[in-house]
């Protein structure tokens, strides 16, 4: 074990972050610390590497270990170029080696002992120097900052020129220099582009030591971590596996513990309302059961409510009506700004009901295509063709639809003026708007915070194609989920741009890698992608078919239509069937009740009180309708059981 944390408390006020927080990484560990925003993960890691301090518990290294952290922000004000600041973390090696090149030259005129002396200083400095690669510094530097997206060209700039991405990626760099025992990641994707999340995937998975991350890039943790560490409402719960483990486990477990507490709950009111109907016969052997049950219900050990998911952030999108099987059609594209070429000649087709990802490096013009499809870039050249009755829903990442002198209430219900006010409201609490919020104006508004108003108004239009440019930027993982399941049950048609790998993994079911020459078509998801990557399905610079199995798609979900709705008429017939019979039950015990009540008037009536026959015969029937009022009310109870 190389760091053990035990029972760590936080309180700002009255408000604790963190409670009892305990958990440990063993060495060569990967471990994802997730939570929602304002959890405390960035908090427990200053903690963790004291740059912060807690109000109890304890955080224990291992003796002798050493860490590193990367901070999601860093400032620094040093003059030294990019590859001279990484070489800082090589400068005992590089002190070592002029060492060495200094007694090499001393040696030369040495001789008896001080030759001795000389190589024995000589031979220890080279045996460290070899340990620490010395003689593959500069490639091992060279090496770790093009995996980070830094060109050669890149590698003379001051560090004080550069951007806050670009210093957060020097630093890391500098950090994965110096192999710490554990190294502490909070948002090291960041700044990344897809090619170097990936080159800092595969670095991590060799790297011989133990590691906590801090991320929203759920595809980066699944390849890279094998224990969760999730903080919620203060608490610590671990479990082990990657991310999708993580989320399944956790589903299953909250679905698991709200079935438990509802299905307790259903059977306390059952309970309650058999014992109220025993007492309501108001017979001896119905009170004694009543009484029984009671006493049964009283030793319950209640459960708590656990957390739940506000009903409001389960969304749908749902077509207005289907499109025709073309979708889309675009043929010969082309576009340059000035001499800069971004694609030539390319073409796809899109039909009904397909889930496309369009993929590629920064500045080859995927977002350029999506505004070309919207009219709002014009092609050089090229032909586009939308089908019959599509219906377009437009996400833009720049947010170029929004009115900046409306509030975001008056954006949604000047839109769609038919929408409640409680509909509007719980579409942007889903979205993180409540209370106050929804009357800010839109003009006030965050990027990240204008585009969750987009896509507010996404998922209110109702559209059968959905075009979307980086739909998940500035959402929180949760927000991301919500957003996700919507689209992955989305009946329509997507094509979507976005650097959310794990996003694009669950939604696409075909991937188009927009490259200098052209389009490559990958049949499947990201995971397809990245196993036949090089070697796509359809390639070239136009006239890539992106699917022609729709009708098959189609035939297959209409099958399973089918027998789904076999189950649930089956299950429908059972139901009705139960009811029928617990109403008749019903019907025939009122009517048992009704008669002994009118038996119990005919004993007071004075002829019949002295006439030992008629007291015979009303005694057989009581006893008759006793019995049968037992056998009913068991059967009750089971019909009440099985409805519940």
């Amino acid at each position: 074990m190389i760091l053990d944390c035990h029972n760590i408390d936080l309180s700002f006020g009255e408000n604790e972050v963190l409670k009892k927080v305990s958990f440990h990484i063993e060495e060569n560990e990967k471990a994802a610390l997730v939570g929602i925003n304002g959890a405390g993960k960035t908090t427990l890691l200053r903690i963790i590497t004291g740059e912060s301090s807690a109000d109890g518990g304890s955080v224990t290294f291992r003796k002798g270990s050493s860490f590193g952290y990367l901070a999601q922000y860093q400032d620094t004000a040093s003059e030294n170029t990019i590859f001279d600041e990484l070489m800082l973390v090589k400068k005992d090696t590089l002190s070592a080696e002029e060492r060495m090149r200094e007694l090499e030259e001393m040696m030369k005129d040495a001789d008896g002992e001080r030759l001795a002396s000389l190589y024995s200083e000589y031979d220890r400095l080279k045996s460290s120097f070899e340990d620490e690669n010395g003689y593959a510094v500069k490639s091992e530097v060279t090496g770790i900052l093009k995996g980070l997206g830094f060109r050669e060209k890149d590698f003379g700039a001051r560090i004080n020129e550069l951007s806050g991405g670009q210093k957060t990626r020097v630093f890391l760099g500098k950090l994965l220099l110096q192999k710490p025992d554990i190294i502490f990641l909070d948002e090291p994707t960041n700044h990344l582009d897809i090619d170097s999340v990936i080159w800092l995937e595969n670095y991590l998975s060799s790297f011989r030591g133990a590691c906590i991350i801090v991320s929203h890039d759920r595809y980066f943790l699944d390849r890279t971590v094998t224990k969760v560490i999730e903080l919620e409402n203060g608490r610590a719960s671990v479990y082990m596996g990657n991310y999708t483990a993580f989320s399944m486990k956790k589903a299953r477990l909250r679905e698991a513990a709200l079935k438990a507490y509802y299905n307790q709950q259903r059977e306390i009111k059952h309970q309650k309302e058999v014992i109220e109907k025993l007492k309501s016969f108001n017979r001896e052997k119905s009170v004694k059961r009543a009484e029984s049950r009671e006493k049964q219900l009283g030793k319950i050990e209640l459960l708590e409510k656990p957390q739940e998911l506000d009903d409001q952030m389960r969304l749908s999108l749902t077509p207005d009506i289907e499109s025709g099987l073309e979708v889309l059609h675009v043929e010969h594209l082309s576009k340059s700004f000035g001499e800069k070429h971004l694609f030539r000649e390319i073409g796809f087709d899109i039909k009904r009901g397909e889930h496309i990802a369009l993929i590629g490096a920064n500045g080859t013009g995927k977002t350029t295509i999506l505004k070309i499809l919207n009219r709002l870039v014009p092609p050089d050249t090229g032909m586009i063709r939308i089908g019959a009755n599509v219906h377009i829903g437009y996400y833009d990442q720049e947010q170029q639809r929004l009115s900046p002198d409306k509030t975001i209430f008056q954006e949604i219900y000047d839109t769609w003026p038919k929408l409640t006010g409680t509909r509007i409201r719980n579409m942007l609490a889903a979205f993180l708007f409540t209370g106050d919020d929804v009357f800010k104006y839109i003009r006030d508004l965050s990027g990240g915070e204008r585009g969750r108003v987009s896509l507010a108004k996404l998922m209110l239009s109702e559209c059968n194609f959905l075009i979307l440019d980086e739909p998940t930027n500035h959402l929180d993982t949760a927000s991301k989920e919500i957003l996700e399941n919507a689209v992955r049950h989305y009946a329509g048609t997507v094509l979507l741009v976005s650097h959310d790998r794990y996003f694009i993994n669950r939604t696409a079911h075909r991937i188009l890698e927009l490259t200098s020459s052209g389009l490559a078509a990958y049949n499947g998801n990201y995971d397809y992608y990245l196993e036949h990557r090089g070697n796509p399905d359809f390639s070239g610079s136009s006239g890539i078919a992106v699917g022609d199995d729709s009708d098959a798609a189609a035939g297959k979900a209409s099958s399973s239509s089918k027998e789904e709705y076999a189950i649930r008429k089956e299950q429908n017939a059972l139901a009705r069937k139960r009811k029928n019979q617990l109403d008749h039950t019903m019907s025939r015990l009122s009517e048992i009740e009704k008669e002994l009540a009118e038996l119990d008037s005919m004993l007071l009536d004075e002829n019949i009180a002295t006439d030992p026959a008629e007291l015979v015969k009303i005694s057989e029937r009581q006893q008759a309708l006793t019995a049968e009022q037992d056998e009913l009310m068991e059967l009750w109870m089971e019909l009440e059981s099985e409805e519940n």
